[in-house]
C-alpha cells in the first residue's frame, strides 16, 4: 500500500524532537483533537496567583498607611470603626485618587462647613468640620465665642441654624449642633501622632467667606507653641467686613512675638501643626487633611504681614492647626455642654 503524503502542519518526525522528552525520546501519539497553542496549566496557575498575592500586600500597605486595620476596613465599607470612641462616619477617598489633592477635596469638602456668627461684638466668619450624620460641627472657640445667633452653610448650599454645645477656651476649641439635621457626611478624624515633617496635607474652609476653597502644602514643622486670646472681644474674633472682605485676622504669639495684633490678657498657648498651605481669614475652624482623607488637625490661625488688613492680609504660607489628636480627647468634654 502506498503510503499517503503528510500534510504540511502535522506533527514532525520523532527524530526532529529534543532528546529530553520525557517519554524517552519517544513521540507521544498525537491528542485526539488538535489544541490551539497555549501555556501549560502550570504556568496559567502561576500567572493568576500573582495579582492576587500583589493584591493582598497592597491592602496590606494601604492598612499601615490609614492607621490600622480597623480603619482601612471602615474606609473600604464607609462604617465606623468600633475603636476611638469618636462615633464619626468616615469620608472615603477613592483607591484610583488616593493620594491627589482631587480626590481628597472631592472626598472631604461635603464634610466641611461655614460659618456665620453674631455676637454683641459684631460678626464673624469661619469654617467647621461635620464630625457626626446628625451635624455635630468642630470649629474654633473664637469662631463662636459669645455668638447670640450661628448659622451654617453646607458645602451644598443649604443653610441650617446651629447652637453652641459646649467650648474649651482652653484649647480654642468650640462644639456646636444642627438643628433638625440628619443624614450628613460626616469627616474620619485621624492620627496626629502619625503626621511627620513633609507630609503633604490639603486644607478646606472659607477664607474671606469663600465656601469650599481647597489649598494644598506639606507639614512644615510640628509641637510649635502656639498662644492665642481667650477673651469675647472684637479682637479675639475672626471678623468679616462687608462684601466678604476679612477685616481682621485672629491675634496669636509666638517666639515671644505677637502677630495680626493684641492677643489681650487672657491668653492660652497649644501645640500646632505648622503649615505652609495657604490659609486665610475664615479657614479658622476648617480641615487640615492628611491624602488619606482623614483630618489631622483644625485649622487656628494664621500669619499676616505687619500693618495688613483685610483681604491685604494674604498667607504667605505660615499657618497653624490644633492637632486632631488634642479633638479627639476633648470631643466628651465638649459633648456634656461645658463651656469652659
Amino acid at each position: 500500500m502506498t503510503e499517503s503524503p503528510r500534510r504540511s502542519g502535522e506533527y514532525p518526525e520523532p527524530e526532529q524532537q529534543p532528546s529530553a522528552f520525557p517519554y524517552g525520546g519517544a513521540w507521544p501519539p498525537p491528542p485526539a483533537y488538535a489544541p490551539s497553542p497555549a501555556a501549560p496549566p502550570a504556568a496559567t496557575h502561576r500567572r493568576a496567583r500573582r495579582p492576587v498575592a500583589l493584591l493582598a500586600a497592597v491592602a496590606i500597605v494601604a492598612a499601615v498607611i490609614g492607621g490600622g486595620t480597623a480603619a482601612f476596613a471602615e474606609r473600604l465599607t464607609g462604617t465606623p470603626s468600633a475603636t476611638g470612641g469618636t462615633g464619626v462616619t468616615g469620608t472615603n477617598v477613592s483607591q484610583s485618587s488616593k493620594g491627589t489633592v482631587s480626590g481628597v477635596a472631592r472626598a472631604v469638602s461635603p464634610s466641611i462647613v461655614e460659618i456665620s456668627a453674631t455676637s454683641a461684638s459684631g460678626d464673624s466668619t469661619g469654617s467647621g468640620v461635620i464630625i457626626t450624620g446628625d451635624g455635630e460641627i468642630v470649629t474654633n472657640n473664637h469662631v463662636v465665642s459669645g455668638a447670640s445667633s450661628v448659622k451654617v452653610r453646607l458645602n451644598d448650599g443649604t443653610t441650617y441654624t446651629a447652637d453652641v454645645v459646649g467650648t474649651d477656651p482652653d484649647k480654642d476649641l468650640a462644639l456646636i449642633g444642627l438643628r433638625g439635621a440628619s443624614g450628613l457626611k460626616a469627616a474620619t478624624l485621624g492620627d496626629s501622632d502619625d503626621v511627620k515633617v513633609g507630609d503633604e496635607v490639603v486644607a478646606i474652609g472659607s477664607p474671606e467667606g469663600l465656601t469650599g476653597t481647597v489649598t494644598s502644602g506639606i507639614v512644615s514643622a510640628l509641637d510649635r507653641d502656639v498662644t492665642v486670646s481667650k477673651d469675647e472681644s472684637p479682637s479675639g474674633q475672626e471678623q468679616q467686613g462687608q462684601g466678604g472682605d476679612g477685616s481682621g485676622q485672629w491675634p496669636f504669639e509666638f517666639g515671644g512675638q505677637q502677630f495680626n495684633g493684641d492677643t489681650g490678657a487672657s491668653k492660652t498657648t497649644y501645640k500646632a501643626i505648622q503649615t505652609d498651605a495657604s490659609l486665610n481669614p475664615g479657614n479658622s475652624g476648617g480641615a487640615l487633611i492628611n491624602m488619606n482623607g482623614e483630618i489631622i488637625g483644625i485649622n487656628s490661625a494664621m500669619y499676616a504681614p505687619s500693618g495688613a488688613s483685610g483681604s491685604a492680609a494674604g498667607s504667605i504660607g505660615l499657618g497653624f492647626a490644633i492637632p486632631v489628636d488634642t479633638v479627639k480627647a476633648d470631643l466628651e468634654r465638649l459633648r456634656t455642654g461645658d463651656t469652659g
